[in-house]
């Protein structure tokens, strides 16, 4: 077996931290979705993913996607692979009933995108897109749009596409020069270039739907001009079959360090007189359409972290049990001892236990807001969780994928020599993590998110909001006598001043100098995040604790205790490095004259 997907772990999270009950009990369409129904979602799901997925893994590292002639060939195996998931209904799992979706929770959904991105993480890059613009449709499509392409996108038959970024523009849209020019039949005839496109060009689907950031002659300058189009591989007829190929070519695939058998396409439209492609929404809205395709996005990537350092655990663990190397120091076995013995070796598998496990605590109480922030019936609780969930989408994406960085470098490390060696597996996951902390945004862009939109916008109240929440979590611990929970309170409390502090000194400073506000920004995400990581992990030690001492599991709740333990007092101290460098290192930042670098 190359990957057990962790369903206990993700059913103890749903129920304990994330809500899903309550979720299921004040949510009408959610009745019918709780805790025995994800148990057996998610059971379904690690079938599929553990036995037809993972496998492919290490063979689309050896042999990725390759264009030839305009066409791109999947790693073998891929295509079939997507038949059983898109059969499986796993496309549409979250997706609206009305098109064809099952309509189920985002946090059961979550849950099983991290096991298809631990299982392999670019065959799970294809339906990740694919959700980004079911989202943008369901929010910004026509009726008659989302009547011909939603169902065919959710039903797995077609995949969807996300086209911002240029060869002159990257993170910087306002430089889009795409084009769309209006005709007379109320289409747009659309010319332009657009690079980094996961799976702009594949072959396990019928149809690949893309959504494109054009201009239309006349419009603004700047971001405020650009518009959405939806521009078909194949045109759809009227009676929805496949009509005539549309001008919309891959001419090349990139050759990246890491996720190979992702192809990631160079796209060029209208080199045979334009590519025929229809508006979304109203003109030179485009880009806050495509940023409900880019939030989804976030999410989904932040899973993925979570996914490619559970998955480097998993491997780390296994070779450590079974690399015998040098008697331990503590002379309790006799000869030469597996490594797993060794007390460095145990501090680099609690470091990737722990903050895998955070990270995915973190992740599926965000989706749970996002739930209740679409669906609860009362005005009030969908605003709040909408708000708790937008302050999350930035920690979520930068935090995780940051420390997915971290945990995949450790593992390599647990394999010695072995883990620089391809052949064991585990250096895939480290070529594979460090995408994610620049697609959909780099850490930066996410870090300036959390400062610009999430801090200074309301002068730092959502970051001490959720500082009172926690502060909350603190008077629980307070009634406890255990050594962990302890150990917990004392660093839970220490960084959560420090983030105060942070969130403070960035709010002052926004206005007269914003320089030093930006100049911790990353610092700032990373100390929001293992903080909230933290949170996380101080209320599943207090619900263990309880059910410890009813007997209920004591194997795996003395590992959550222990586990949590462990991030308070090897990972939650560093956010007090993290507060000095904000609050103090700021002008050291920009002290060195240009010319000096």
């Amino acid at each position: 077996m190359t990957y057990r997907a962790p369903v206990k772990d993700m059913i103890f999270t749903m129920q304990e931290l994330a809500g899903l009950q309550q979720l299921t009990e004040s949510i009408p369409e959610f009745a019918d979705y709780g805790v025995e129904t994800a148990q057996a979602v998610l059971e379904e799901c690690a079938k599929l993913n553990e036995d037809v997925i993972a496998p492919l893994n290490f063979e689309g590292d050896k042999n990725p996607s390759y264009w030839k002639d305009g066409q791109v060939f999947t790693t073998p195996g891929f295509k079939e692979a997507f038949k059983q998931f898109a059969a499986g209904g796993w496309q549409g799992l979250q997706h609206p009933t009305d098109f064809g979706g099952q309509g189920l929770p985002k946090t059961i959904g979550a849950a099983c995108g991290e096991m298809i991105n631990s299982a392999n993480m670019s065959f799970a890059l294809c339906p990740l897109l694919t959700d980004g613009a079911i989202e943008a449709l369901l929010t910004a499509g026509s009726d008659e749009q989302k009547a011909v392409y939603l169902p065919k996108l959710i039903d797995g038959s077609w995949t969807g596409t996300m086209n911002l970024t240029e060869p002159q523009a990257g993170s910087d849209l306002a430089l889009v020069r795409t084009r769309a020019e209006p005709q007379p039949d109320g289409t747009y005839k659309i010319f332009g270039t657009k690079i980094f496109i996961t799976y702009g060009e594949h072959d396990m689907a019928e149809n690949i739907v893309h959504l494109v950031l054009a201009r239309v002659a006349g419009a603004p300058e700047g971001v405020k001009g650009i518009s959405l189009f939806l521009v078909p591989k194949f045109l759809v007829n009227a009676d929805g079959s496949l009509g005539a190929r549309n001008d919309a070519h891959c001419v090349s695939i990139e050759h990246k360090m890491g996720i190979k058998a992702s192809p990631t396409a160079v796209l060029q439209f209208g080199d045979h007189g334009g590519a025929i492609g229809t508006l979304i929404g109203q003109e030179n809205r485009g880009l806050e359409y495509m940023f409900i395709m880019m939030n989804a996005a976030r999410f989904g990537v932040g899973v993925q972290g979570i996914a490619i350092a559970d998955r480097a655990y998993q491997k780390a663990v296994q070779y450590a049990r079974d690399r015998v190397q040098s008697r331990p120091v503590d002379g309790s076995v006799a000869g030469s001892a597996a490594i797993i013995h060794h007390p460095d070796v145990r501090r680099m598998l609690m470091t990737m236990r722990s903050l895998t496990e955070g990270c995915r605590a973190m992740s599926l109480v965000a989706a749970a807001a996002y739930d209740a922030a679409h669906h609860h019936p009362d005005a009030d609780t969908r605003k709040q969780n909408q708000t708790f969930y937008e302050f999350m989408v930035p920690l979520v994406k930068g935090y995780s994928t940051e420390m997915s960085l971290e945990v995949t470098s450790l593992g390599v490390q647990v394999h010695g020599g072995m883990g620089f060696i391809e052949e064991t597996g585990a250096a895939q996951y480290y070529r594979d993590a460090k995408i994610l902390t620049i697609y959909e945004g780099t850490t930066a862009i996410q870090a300036n998110d959390l400062v610009g939109r999430k801090t200074l916008r309301d002068g730092a109240q959502m970051a001490k909001a959720v500082a009172a929440q926690i502060e909350g979590t603190e008077a629980l611990l307070a009634k406890r006598d255990s050594a962990a929970a302890r150990a917990m309170l004392k660093q839970l409390a220490s960084a959560r001043k420090a983030f105060i502090e942070s969130a403070e000194f960035i709010a002052g400073s926004g206005k007269g100098n914003p320089n030093a506000a930006f100049a911790g920004s990353v610092p700032y995400l990373m100390l929001a995040g293992n903080l909230v990581a933290g949170w996380q992990l101080a209320r599943a030690l207090i619900v263990a604790e309880d059910k410890l001492a009813a007997g209920e599991d004591v194997a795996f709740m003395q590992a959550k205790i222990a586990t949590a333990r462990f991030y308070a007092e090897h990972i939650l101290p560093r956010a007090l490095a993290q507060r000095d460098a904000i609050v103090e290192g700021a002008e050291s930042v920009t002290a060195l004259a240009l010319e000096a670098f």
